[in-house]
């Protein structure tokens, strides 16, 4: 009996549980997986019998599946193997049920290179390899809404403790977040259950907008924190009888909702920051992982802009950037360098949004910086002033041409793996062809009569 086993066994024996959910972030993050009794999981363990077809992986949002020739069409089963360490109790349940995340293997008892989370840990081993050790720290934005049963109706604000739903924006607002108090006491007490570490709460720009921010930590575990923590806040939110949702932009004339991620990079060895000198004075190294991120990003951006909603987001003036510019203390660029110590020296990628699976934002915020402190990339000149006055539109204005970029982006494909990419990539067009059937309402009042 592996270490592994021996553990999961002991902790199900401890909390009494009786059911056990088998957890994997498909490529939109969306949980698949299996449901099932102790006894059966204790018995799949012994003998190796917990499996998933691999066609998961090749699923859109929509739950149809992808056109794409980058997975076997046979859809073999893969074996699931639960990773002990994120083993936790399911808060919302009467049942004393446990969920614990798996990592997805071939008959040969290989990863599954397409997995989100293998896709992260492959670019962690790079990191390894050359004696670096990243640290990462997501800030997750949301928005709150009545119940939206009708799709072709729009989100309305939903009402809190006084009654009334917001009407305006309450950026920072200590009582517009008190209006849900007991929908976020659930969500700190939800996390709490599954050792989810969220720091503060803020409120953010938009109507019924919330960020909250993460503990920084290793990225594997805040990736695997942070897709957690989206479900357990939707959940929460259903018990106060409303909806929470990371779609990138779902309302009109808010701003969106972004997945902004710290990242600092220390020596393996002796615990120092990379980024910074003793002195405090920026690293080559630093300037380095900046210029990769500026380079890269465009390329990398279907994986932390999923969606044709995405890209609403990204537009001048609604707080998102729409160029890869740098700046210190300045969230008018795509990288903002936030004022620190030495020891904490770190780099804001404010592109990704909320939609984004966070396995893979992770992993292309840090393809994009591994690519430029390997090739000693220098960035441009840090930004002074209005970045949304001064510089045009660098990131991609829509999907298709992201997808492009993607696939045609040789680094990416050697760091991210070539089957992932063209996968993902052929998921991701799947999903833009399903949208492009559908007549939207915009459509229908400026088109139906006028033309």
């Amino acid at each position: 009996m592996s270490q592994n086993t021996a553990t999961l066994k002991e902790w199900l024996k401890e909390h009494r549980i009786t059911e056990v959910e088998l957890l994997v972030a498909d490529m939109a993050a969306i949980a698949r997986g299996k449901i099932l009794p102790t006894n059966k999981f204790l018995a799949g363990l012994d003998n190796n019998t917990l499996r998933l077809p691999e066609s998961v992986f090749g699923q859109m949002v929509t739950g149809a599946d992808a056109e794409t020739k980058a997975l076997s069409q046979q859809s073999p089963d893969m074996t699931l193997a639960p990773d002990a360490d994120t083993i936790c109790i399911v808060p919302w349940y009467r049942e004393p049920t446990a969920q614990v995340l798996c990592d997805c293997l071939n008959r040969k008892g290989e990863p599954i290179q397409v997995a989100p989370r293998q896709v992260l840990k492959n670019v962690l081993k790079l990191y390894a390899d050359k004696g670096w050790r990243p640290v990462v720290a997501p800030e997750v934005e949301f928005f709150l809404s009545q119940k939206n049963i009708d799709a072709d109706y729009p989100l309305l604000p939903p009402a809190g403790k006084s009654g009334r739903p917001q009407t305006g924006r309450q950026a920072y607002s200590i009582d517009a977040v008190n209006e849900f108090d007991p929908l976020f006491e659930d969500v700190y007490d939800f996390c709490e259950s599954q050792e989810i570490g969220i720091d503060s709460l803020i409120h953010e720009e938009g109507v019924a907008q919330v960020e909250i921010n993460f503990y920084h930590g290793d990225p594997l575990k805040l990736a695997d924190h942070t897709f957690l923590f989206k479900r357990t806040v939707r959940q929460a939110a259903l018990r106060h009888d409303i909806y929470a949702t990371f779609m990138a932009k779902p309302y009109e004339l808010e701003p969106g909702s972004a997945m902004h991620i710290h990242i600092s990079v220390l020596d393996a060895e002796t615990g120092r920051n990379i980024f910074s000198t003793a002195g405090g004075k920026d690293t080559k190294l630093f300037m380095a992982y900046i210029a990769g991120l500026q380079k890269y990003l465009p390329a990398a951006m279907p994986l932390i802009a999923p969606y044709v909603n995405s890209y609403r987001r990204l537009v001048r003036y609604l707080s998102a950037p729409v160029n890869t510019h740098w700046g210190h203390e300045n969230r008018t660029v795509g990288l903002r360098i936030p004022e620190s110590e030495a020891k904490n020296r770190r780099i804001e990628n404010r592109v990704p949004g909320a939609d984004a699976n966070p396995y893979l934002a992770i992993a292309a915020s840090l393809a994009c910086g591994y690519l430029g402190m390997t090739q000693n990339l220098s960035p441009t000149k840090a930004m002074e002033g209005n970045a949304y006055e001064s510089m045009r539109y660098q990131l991609p204005r829509h999907l298709l041409d992201a997808i492009q970029k993607f696939r045609a982006s040789d680094e990416l494909r050697e760091i991210l793996g070539e089957t992932f990419v063209d996968l993902y990539s052929d998921v991701k067009a799947s999903e833009h062809d399903a949208y492009q059937q559908v007549i939207s309402p915009w459509e229908r009042q400026h088109l139906l009569l006028n033309v």
